[in-house]
């Protein structure tokens, strides 16, 4: 398959680059922030959920010692780039990209220790004009609502399993219901602003399956930009 307009930027850490197009969706920093929040133990099984071109799981190889890590996606060209950039950056023995429907995951309770996902942030509504189908699933709840996201990991986490999830802080009572309607108690937020005194503009969480309720809340100054370093392909 070929992909048009591809650059290759540099994630900055151990020399992994990443391959993206201006055609589908390109990670921003929200993606950076949550991969630096995550927290994966040695030995622990991971999944991303709506992995796009495969940033996140790529990133999580480098920042952890996870077993397995792997990236699930539903547009056919956006899996076809993340597995060219798994097998770019030489981690085909550690992460696996597959081509799922999120709503429908054939994995079942206790495959995975960790499950991280930066969802659509938007309701179905206006403004998908003039848009890439992949750029608007990416960013519209047009295939997979927060909802969903939440059930799907609680389908297959194991107990005491932890959630990683990023959103606007519009819809942080959206997230919080969600999480608790499906036995998945927030344990930590963390919202993320651009400097000191601006409101926040991300929601990061960590929830954990059938955990007993206690929140811890913090803030963090995050003003990096996309990786740097990009070159044209």
């Amino acid at each position: 398959m070929s992909i048009k307009g591809l650059r290759v930027e540099d994630l900055q850490i151990n020399d992994l680059k990443i391959m993206q197009s201006d055609k589908l969706f390109r990670f921003g920093s929200d993606a950076v922030a949550l991969a630096n929040f995550i927290k994966v133990k040695k030995g622990e099984r991971v999944l991303d959920i709506g992995c796009g071109a495969g940033v996140i799981p790529i990133l999580l190889s480098a920042k952890t010692e996870a077993s397995r890590i792997v990236g699930v996606e539903l547009h056919g060209e956006t899996v076809e780039l993340a597995r060219r950039n798994v097998a770019f950056n030489n981690l085909s023995n550690l992460i696996a990209i597959e081509w799922l429907d999120a709503r429908f995951l054939p994995y079942k309770r206790g495959d995975f220790d960790v499950i991280t996902v930066n969802p659509p942030y938007t309701p179905v509504s206006g403004g998908l004009k003039n848009i890439s189908p992949a750029i608007a699933m990416a960013r519209h709840e047009i295939t997979l609502t927060l909802d969903d996201v939440v059930r799907a990991a609680a389908n297959i986490l194991r107990p005491g399993g932890r959630l990683y999830i990023a959103h606007r802080p519009r819809r942080l009572v959206d997230a919080l219901v969600a999480l608790r309607a499906h036995r998945l108690e927030p344990k930590t937020l963390q919202f993320v602003q651009s400097s000191a005194g601006r409101s926040p503009s991300l929601f990061l969480a960590e929830a954990i399956m059938g955990a007993n309720p206690e929140l811890k809340v913090t803030v963090k100054i995050h003003n990096s930009a996309n990786a740097a370093g990009a070159s044209p392909l």
